[in-house]
Formats: C-alpha cells, structure tokens, sequence
C-alpha cells in the first residue's frame, strides 16, 4: 500500500526537487516578521547551507521547510508534494517517509542500543528495515563494531554519526541539520563534515544545514546568507573568507 506522501507526489519525467519555497513569509505574534517571501529551491544530491546572524531567520526557515512549522503564508513542496494545508497527522507522515533530521544535541535513546537507534524510525514507520541498506549505512558512518553499544558508550562524533545514519534509514529525500557540529570538537567536526559531504557526493544524498561557521559551511556546494528574514546573497562554491567576509559586511549595511 502507498503511504499518503506517495500518493500524493506528482507523477512527472522529471523528479522534483527535494525541497521549494515559494514565497514563504512567517510572521509571530506581535508582528515579528521571521520570514519575509522567501523563495528557493534545494536541488537533489546537493548540499545546501544556511548562514546569518542570530535573529535572521536561517532556523525559521529550516522548521518551516522541514514541516515543523506552518509559514503564515506561501507555499512548501517536499519531494514535489505540497504541505499547505495538511493537518498535523498528514505532516508527521510526510516528515516519518520524506525528512531526515540531525540535531546539534544527538537526541539519540540512552536506553537503546546504536543498532536500534538507527532503526527506530522505521520500527515507529511500521516497517521492517532494509538489512542491506541499514549495513551500507553503518559501514559509511564507521559504526560496524559499535552497534551494541549504547550512547553513553560513545564518543561525541560517534553518537552523531549514529544520528546521521538514523536520519538516513528512511532513504529521505532531503536530510536538515541543525548545527550538526556545533558540540564538537574541531577535529570532530571536520570528519563530521567530511562524512555529510560524502554522503551527498557518494550516495546522492540532499543535505540543508543550518550553521554559524563559516568553515562548516564551506563544505557545501552553495551558501545562503540570511538577515532579516530574507536572503540577502547566495554564493556557490563558497569559502571560509568568503562566508566570513560577507557576515561581517552585514553589520554595516
């Protein structure tokens, strides 16, 4: 049987990018504008970064591409399907097939071991695991002779890269990271980035990271600047000076 998200997909030639904003404003209460029409589009197999200043709206606009939030208006499409006007039963669904998170914190079960932390998203799904895909991707992240373990057992970098392979059990279309290096060590970090980097160049994975280092968001193919709840510049191939260059420039505009 399809799952709703399925069903819902557009049957095209072509497959649709793995995430669209269309002019996406979200406004709090009191008239905070966090986001203020946003448009953009994360193409498959790359690896986008959001930059900016605290107060910009980089995580707004992650939650609210993520299905975590609700835009106060626009449109979003993830993997070509609309979420506008889903109820929240329909939102997790989409998010459970579609969506794979790695958070700064880990988040992973104490209580379970590395092997069923990985799994669980699929054990909540109703599914069984694809035993073939579940080794590809312990063995891409390093984990083959610690899935036994549990959390506390591991360093830092190992829960994380646990985390990474959990938000890839589902085969998502895209995976958003939410300062995903910001616990660790700078060594850490960089085999971190190293991993999610191979990921989208090894696998075709599509990766959107929200952080505040420069040098982490080099590792992407493409850059978002962000101030005021807009994009404020866009730059390919970025570099460490360029990033940090252009954050700095912002204070003076």
């Amino acid at each position: 049987m399809k799952t709703a998200p399925e069903r819902d997909r557009p049957h095209t030639g072509r497959p649709a990018p793995a995430v669209t904003l269309e002019q996406v404003t979200k406004v709090y209460p009191g008239g905070v504008r966090a986001l203020d029409g946003v448009s953009l589009t994360v193409e498959r197999g790359t690896f986008l970064a959001l930059m900016g200043p605290s107060g910009s709206g980089k995580s707004t606009l992650m939650h609210c591409a993520a299905g975590l939030d609700s835009p106060t208006s626009g449109n979003i499409l993830i993997d070509g399907t609309a979420i506008h006007g889903m109820n929240e039963t329909r939102r997790t669904e989409l998010r459970r097939e579609r969506v794979g998170f790695v958070f700064q914190s880990y988040n992973l079960v104490p209580s379970l071991s590395v092997a069923d932390n990985i799994t669980l998203p699929l054990r909540l799904a109703g599914r069984a695991p694809d035993r073939e895909w579940v080794r590809t991707l312990v063995e891409r992240v390093g984990l083959s002779d610690r899935l036994e373990r549990r959390p506390a057992e591991l360093s830092g970098g190992q829960q994380q890269r646990a985390a990474i392979a959990r938000a890839l059990v589902t085969r998502p279309a895209v995976v958003f990271g939410d300062e995903p290096t910001g616990a660790l060590d700078l060594r850490t970090a960089r085999e971190v980035l190293d991993l999610l980097r191979d990921l989208v160049a090894g696998l075709g994975q599509t990766v959107v990271m929200v952080t505040h280092d420069p040098a982490a968001a080099a590792r992407a193919d493409r850059a978002l600047v962000m101030a005021d709840g807009r994009v404020v510049d866009t730059i390919t191939s970025p570099t460490a000076a360029d990033l940090a260059h252009r954050i700095t420039t912002l204070e003076t505009e």
